[in-house]
């Protein structure tokens, strides 16, 4: 029998505790990456140096409105003093830029999305509410934009609304529910408003200026590129969305604010590292990681999805000096030529790495693409050297370390992924080894319902991504069966609130989503993509419904 040492389940306890932590700082910015990106948008269109701006020779000249509409041309008159800037023209005209978007974006939008985000995964709707009352008055403590104070503030709030209500839970009098639950929440949200002001915005105003400053000191002495020893192994830990989302964007926006573009938002999104590693593998790997490195390169690349190219690096640990060499290498290219990205690059795309680079111009996207070509080429020529010197032992080794590589890769991020589960069948596993080892982990069989099944939630850590397309291929396979009637969606497991009959879940994650619904039913499984389960659970409703009928 196997046993689990003391200090593997310290070290075990300490991963999950620190990705938990990671996938929570995320979780209040990932749902909300649509908002950055359209501010990226807005602000590349319409501040003067935009491309539809007055400084750019590409620009519209923005007239006032009021010219256009018929009327007196003066902003002030019609409210638009704030909005409009108006420009004087060598010519000796006026002409106004329209950017006021832009800066009630970043002040006010974008932070108050975050504090509403962390306070609906703390305390629901509730949190939500309080969470953002509170991280107003952060915001209007300060004169930088509040993102570091609304990833602190809103968790904060929505924790001490959850706390005030245990208080006097099950003694209000019948009648009064809302009464005292509507003016408890406002009184605290004024409360903490008002600490927010007065104290919290001032003390992370001097948090983020000095972010800021340790930055700009790395920059000043070149040590950047240094940051990737610590960002290039995290990746593979599935730490990267805690150090890009948690630290780097939140910098990086108020950097683009300041200077149109930061370099923080390219450090942990470059693809280069990625496909460099994955190409050498293509050209110098040996059976089934040779075999599907192509189609994995292309995943990484265009689809953004870096998580693919993990197993890789796992196989052979050495391989993450190559990340590294590649990342450090990226990271000097954009700090030296001043390249940056004007928003932040979700999911870490080629596409979506262009996209938000072009708001610097021509000059900053080649600048940007070459931080890409040199990241890539640096990793490729290291892993080469490294596959090279391992040849031998890795044709011995006959692709069994790159099958113990994919395990490690799901155990680290906790759950089963399409990528990995692709990375399997082009690497010419066979699927039967798939169902028997989900069969061993998941237990045998699906359980009988003991109620009507209605309502399928796919629960994980961050309620997107391999649940999402898990719901997807259930609905399909209703859909298919001719079984209507069955809702099925996709949470986070945080978001589960005991309506669901049906929850299903990696089975790593099985006991947490239990915790939150012990009165559902709850299947587990291995691959979210192509699970037996799901036909047992289709067969199951279906024989329901036909009982019914």
């Amino acid at each position: 029998m196997t046993t689990t040492s003391a200090v593997d389940r310290k070290t075990g306890g300490a991963r999950v505790a620190v990705q938990r932590f990671g996938t929570f700082l995320s979780g209040m910015i990932m749902p909300n990456i649509a908002a950055f990106i359209a501010w990226g948008f807005i602000t590349m269109l319409f501040i003067p140096a935009g491309f539809l701006g007055a400084d750019s020779p590409f620009g519209i000249h923005w007239y006032p409105v009021a010219d256009i509409i018929g009327g007196s041309g003066n902003l002030e008159a019609i409210g638009w003093q704030g909005a409009m800037t108006t420009l004087a023209e060598s010519d000796g005209t006026n002409v106004a830029a329209y950017v006021g978007l832009v800066s009630p974006m970043i002040t006010y939008l974008l932070p108050l999305l975050i504090a509403n985000t962390a306070g609906r995964m703390v305390y629901g709707e509730r949190g939500g509410v309080v969470a953002t009352i509170a991280t107003v008055g952060v915001i209007a403590g300060t004169n930088i934009p509040m993102f570091l104070g609304a990833m602190i503030m809103g968790p904060l709030a929505a924790v001490a609304v959850k706390y005030m209500d245990r208080i006097w839970d099950g003694k209000i009098k019948p009648g009064f529910e809302m009464l005292v639950n509507n003016f408890s929440a406002g009184i605290l949200s004024m409360i903490l408003a008002v600490v927010g002001f007065f104290a919290f915005g001032p003390f992370f105003r001097i948090v983020s200026q000095g972010l800021g400053a340790a930055v700009d000191w790395l920059v000043s002495l070149n040590l950047l590129p240094f940051v990737s020893i610590i960002v290039e192994p995290a990746k593979v830990l599935f730490l990267n969305n805690a150090i890009n989302h948690g630290v780097f964007t939140p910098l990086g926006v108020q950097q683009s604010e300041e200077f149109g573009r930061s370099i923080l938002f390219l450090i942990e999104a470059n693809p280069g590292p990625g496909i460099g590693l994955l190409l050498a593998f293509t050209f110098f790997g040996v059976g089934a990681a040779k075999a599907s490195a192509p189609g994995a390169a292309v995943i990484q690349f265009v689809g953004g999805i870096h998580e693919i190219y993990f197993p890789y690096a796992l196989s052979k640990p050495m391989l993450i000096l190559a990340l590294i060499a590649g990342g450090a290498t990226g990271v000097t290219t954009n700090m030296l030529l001043g390249g940056g990205l004007a928003f932040p690059a979700a999911p870490g795309s080629i596409i979506a790495v262009v996209a938000a680079a072009l708001p610097g111009g021509v000059g900053n996207l080649i600048v940007v693409l070459l931080s890409v070509v040199l990241a890539a080429t640096v990793t490729f020529i290291v892993s080469a050297v490294i596959l090279r010197a391992t040849r031998k032992r890795d044709l011995a080794a006959d692709g069994s370390d790159f099958e113990a590589a994919i395990a490690q890769t799901e155990a680290n991020k906790g759950k089963s992924s399409s990528a990995m589960d692709s990375l399997r069948r082009a690497g010419g596993r066979d699927a039967e080894v798939a169902t028997a080892a989900e069969d061993a982990a998941a237990g045998a069989g699906t359980a009988t319902a003991t109620k009507p099944i209605q309502s399928i939630v796919f629960a994980c850590d961050a309620g997107m991504g391999s649940s999402a397309m898990g719901a997807s291929v259930l609905r399909n396979k209703f859909k298919k069966a001719g079984v209507e009637g069955v809702t099925v969606v996709n949470k986070a497991i945080a978001n589960l609130d005991g309506s669901a009959d049906l929850v299903i879940t990696q089975n790593q994650l099985t006991d947490r989503a239990r915790q939150r619904t012990p009165e559902a039913m709850h299947v587990s499984v291995d691959n979210f993509m192509n699970s037996p389960k799901y036909d047992e659970v289709v067969d199951m409703v279906r024989k329901q419904h036909d009982a019914d009928a």
